[in-house]
């Protein structure tokens, strides 16, 4: 970490925006930590703390209390943590992560993720893919989604994965219980952006909101319906694109929103319920099928419903 560091704007410099020049002059940081020293107050301009957009002028004194460096983001071991493997050989790792649980920190220090419980018990694994908070892993799924995360256990397969993912070379396989019962399995094909009136939210991008809407993100998925009751459906969905949250935005559009996601309209019970006593939504990462990326033969992994999400289905009555 930089701190306790003073210095002082050379005339070259006049005119550079804040942000920028603290990289210029801290090339060990990046943008994202800089960015959260100057939101927490850490740098000073001529004594006052500044905002990233600052000009400076010659001669300006530059205070950094606290920055930093790239060397400071680890993934903090803690084998107190839960961590569910579901599939190990010499390459790579399936793992099963509970609701409620991110798949890695977003700053430097954060506990209670994923990624801690896995370095914990695989410590090489912080050295595989070149993101030192998103160690190893290959993919993401929700906090509040349970079910199956892969990981790579060296650089060669990490390369492998991600190509795979990103050729769409993996069938990414969820349930979902929604409110309702649609009458019929069908792909949904939506435009989806982020919501300007409700931050942390998606919504389908429509004639009323279009202008209003940037950058908009094409999302297609499959839904099969895999079990019905008399008042919901189980359904089996295949995601086509990667956008976040494609699979609860896109249902709550249809009419049909998953069980227990407040956020989208699935607030009518039953609740999933962790055994904390925490609410979830019941979406479940239930399986992938891919090619093994060093044997070139097929694979197929799979993750059961958690109990909590069992328990749900007991209490359903059929039609």
């Amino acid at each position: 970490m930089i701190s306790n560091l003073q210095l002082v704007v050379a005339a070259a410099e006049a005119g550079l925006r804040l942000d920028r020049w603290l990289l210029q002059r801290c090339p060990s940081t990046t943008r994202a930590l800089a960015l959260d020293a100057l939101a927490g107050g850490h740098v000073l301009v001529q004594g006052q703390p500044a905002v990233k957009g600052a000009k400076l002028a010659a001669g300006d004194r530059v205070e950094v209390r606290g920055l930093l460096e790239h060397t400071d983001l680890a993934v903090q071991p803690d084998g107190t943590l839960p961590l569910d493997v579901v599939f190990e050989d010499k390459h790579l790792l399936a793992l099963n992560k509970p609701a409620g649980m991110p798949v890695h920190p977003l700053r430097a220090g954060e506990l209670g993720t994923l990624a801690n419980a896995l370095l914990a018990r695989y410590p090489a694994l912080a050295q595989v893919g070149g993101q030192p908070l998103f160690p190893a892993f290959v993919h993401r799924i929700d906090g509040d989604t349970s079910g199956l995360v892969l990981a790579a256990k060296n650089e060669e397969i990490y390369r492998a994965l991600r190509r795979a993912f990103q050729a769409r070379q993996v069938k990414k396989i969820y349930l979902a219980l929604v409110q309702g019962v649609p009458a019929r399995g069908l792909t949904l094909e939506h435009e989806l952006a982020h919501d300007p009136g409700r931050p942390g939210r998606m919504v389908p991008v429509t004639d009323r909101n279009r202008k209003k809407i940037r950058r908009p993100l094409r999302a297609v998925t499959e839904f099969d319906i895999e079990r019905r009751f008399a008042s919901h459906a189980l359904l089996r969905v295949i995601i086509c694109t990667v956008v976040t949250p494609q699979i609860r935005c896109q249902r709550a559009a249809s009419g049909h929103p998953i069980v227990g996601d407040h956020l989208y309209g699935g607030d009518a019970p039953p609740t999933p319920t962790l055994p904390d006593g925490r609410p979830r939504h019941f979406l479940h990462a239930a399986r992938l099928e891919l090619t093994h990326p060093a044997l070139g033969t097929p694979l197929t992994i799979a993750a059961p419903l958690p109990p909590e999400l069992e328990a749900v289905l007991r209490t359903l009555s059929f039609r």
